[in-house]
């Protein structure tokens, strides 16, 4: 009889090496006990740009889908003249958007968090309350408010100062970023404000006895390392206003139409998902290497300054 082989304990102590690294690190631990969220959220975010993906890769032919695989329809995406338009007009209606909404936003931002002194929460509730309002109920306002009959143009011809309502208030460019300014606005004040606040407020005393006036403070000092804010700002907004078809639709005419109008128009109207799917992956990945293009700029210029 033969004799029977050692039993080995490589599983048990397997387990309790996993269970002493648990132990001995905190990022460990971390990522073991937000793994299930981020799994969930990562399937959430992946699963749909990838049916996009997919849709993109086919035809429609009349009410069917041929699921043959084909690229016709980024070769119409990119090389339709109506599609590169729009495309252009959103980037620079989106671009517009980010630079005057963050140029709005840094002063309110740095004002709440290098003058105030007490009650800052108050301050950066104030700054969301417009906010509790439905998005619809913003952008409507704004219509009424930029109308031919609108506040503003009733105001100037009360005032003598025009004869006729201004006509490049509504239903055009100008009237998309406008409310659309507005309606991010708070979104591009609170990553500010933080950037802002974490700054170490011995750095601004430092540069002044090295001999910084404000402006050279402000850009020695305060502006580098706000940076983080005003990227975050300007991401959180350029990319989501890309892809707004409500307002455009709803201020904007003709003339402001964006692409997210004909996305939305080719999943709507026109029932052509695979050609829609390709025209919103192909907004993606231009979006995306703008972003990316912005990013290392904006270091890059920034670390000059400094």
């Amino acid at each position: 009889m033969s004799a029977r082989a050692p039993r080995t304990e490589s599983g048990p102590r397997r387990f309790a090496g996993f269970r002493a690294l648990l132990s001995r690190s905190d990022a460990v631990r971390g990522y073991v006990l937000i793994s299930p969220t981020f799994i969930v959220m990562t399937a959430l975010m992946v699963a749909p740009v990838a049916m996009a993906v997919v849709y993109s890769l086919w035809t429609q032919s009349y009410l069917d889908i041929d699921k043959t695989l084909t690229l016709s329809n980024y070769a119409e995406a990119t090389t339709e003249r109506m599609y590169r338009v729009l495309l252009g007009r959103s980037l620079m209606i989106s671009g517009l958007v980010t630079l005057v909404t963050v140029g709005l936003a840094y002063p309110m931002a740095y004002f709440v968090a290098f003058h105030v002194k007490r009650n800052k929460l108050i301050w950066l509730i104030m700054i969301t309350v417009p906010f509790w309002t439905s998005y619809l109920l913003r952008v409507f306002a704004w219509k009424i408010i930029l109308g031919f009959n609108g506040v503003v143009n009733s105001g100037l011809k009360g005032l003598g100062l025009i004869d006729q309502p201004l006509q490049f208030l509504l239903y055009n460019p100008t009237s998309v970023v406008i409310t659309l300014a507005h309606a991010w606005a708070a979104f591009a004040i609170l990553p500010i404000y933080v950037s802002l606040e974490k700054i170490d407020r011995s750095l601004l005393e430092a540069a002044t006895d090295l001999g910084d006036g404000p402006v050279r403070r402000f850009l020695r000092v305060t502006l580098p390392l706000s940076l983080p804010g005003i990227i975050a700002a300007s991401l959180i907004i350029f990319i989501p206003t890309v892809g707004d078809y409500v307002t455009p639709a709803l201020v904007g005419g003709a003339e402001g139409r964006m692409i997210a109008n004909i996305i939305q128009a080719q999943f709507g109207k026109a029932n052509n998902w695979p050609l829609g799917a390709a025209i919103a992956i192909s907004t993606m990945a231009v979006v995306t290497v703008i972003s990316l293009a912005y990013v290392w700029l904006t270091r890059k210029a920034t670390e000059r300054i400094a």
